[in-house]
């Protein structure tokens, strides 16, 4: 797919594996990343030392991109996602490979974007940063979108999935179901005393319902909710 230069400078991909030169010094490569997005060549400098100082990266800023952690070679290529200041963001797992005080440096960073009114849509598996920052979820699972909605929504949703487990040859009196209409139901069959398929919990009794979430969805796509 061709995209013209003006495309080019509204909008921002950031790929799961890092785009950058690695023999080139952080600051250097920031302010030539904001020329190609169309920025002149003094407002290029001032949004690469922004973007240097923003995401703690002031100690760094003349080393080689190669010569940096991981978790610091992230932060420059968020730095150069952000450094033309692009209308719309699409990240992926923008936040793999940071320790705590750098994902609190970028959730604080998308909020504040979503917040000036850029759209922010990102990819990840940490569902605790989802519920943090998101106010639309899409699930996929097997490149099938499976669910969409708000994070309180898909949480209700998930919390009237039910599962029954029955034991083989239990007696006529044990109860055969819980309280409430399942939505859902699996029943698993088990010999007395032993645990069915998904083994390894206690076996109360012979039949038990529990609110489960199913494991098997995975994040994909998420927008970011504005602080308030």
């Amino acid at each position: 797919m061709l995209v013209d230069t003006d495309t080019r400078s509204l909008t921002y991909v950031y790929p799961g594996e890092r785009g950058l030169y690695p023999r080139m010094r952080v600051r250097a490569q920031l302010e030539y990343l904001a020329r190609l997005h169309g920025l002149a060549a003094a407002t290029a400098r001032d949004a690469a030392g922004h973007w240097i100082e923003r995401l703690g990266l002031a100690e760094r800023a003349g080393d080689r991109v190669e010569a940096l952690s991981l978790g610091n070679q992230q932060r420059v290529q968020l730095a150069a996602a952000l450094v033309h200041d692009p209308e719309l963001l699409v990240l992926d797992e923008p936040f793999s490979g940071l320790d705590p005080v750098g994902v609190d440096v970028l959730a604080d960073v998308l909020k504040a974007k979503a917040a000036e009114g850029t759209p922010v849509i990102f990819s990840s598996h940490q569902l605790e940063l989802v519920e943090r920052l998101c106010e639309a979820v899409a699930i996929v699972n097997q490149g099938r979108l499976v669910a969409t909605g708000g994070v309180a929504e898909l949480r209700a949703a998930a919390s009237h999935r039910r599962y029954e487990i029955g034991v083989a040859g239990a007696p006529a009196h044990w109860p055969s179901a819980s309280r409430g209409r399942p939505s859902s139901t699996r029943r698993r069959h088990a010999s007395p005393g032993r645990a069915g398929p998904g083994r390894g919990g206690p076996t109360a009794g012979p039949c038990s319902s529990s609110t489960t979430t199913p494991t098997s969805r995975r994040s994909s796509t998420r927008h970011v909710r504005p602080d308030g």
